[in-house]
């Protein structure tokens, strides 16, 4: 991947660390796995992933959970292949 690909996030630390935070969540399943998946991709995250991150956070935690758990699917505004290909990254974490 080239740099011009990698992120406007990644040059920017308060960005990184306000997607962290946001990542911080009150469902411990939630709180491991986010926190499992930023361990793991956070500096290979496109602008695109980030944006999608971003509108999962905004998210209840029993909503997310059921995203994360196969048991929805994300639907109106997140129904998006950013938002899709994400949760499929988020559920193998």
């Amino acid at each position: 991947m080239s740099t011009a690909n990698v992120i406007n996030h990644q040059l920017d630390p308060v960005k990184r660390a306000r997607l962290r935070w946001r990542a911080r969540r009150g469902l411990l399943e939630n709180d491991l796995i986010l926190t499992r998946f930023l361990d793991a991709h956070e500096e290979t995250l496109t602008d695109d992933e980030v944006d999608a991150f971003t509108k999962l956070m905004e998210l209840s935690d029993n909503d997310l959970m059921s995203l994360m758990l196969e048991r929805t699917e994300p639907t109106g505004e997140l129904d998006m292949p950013s938002v899709h290909a994400l949760m499929q990254r988020l559920r193998v974490a």
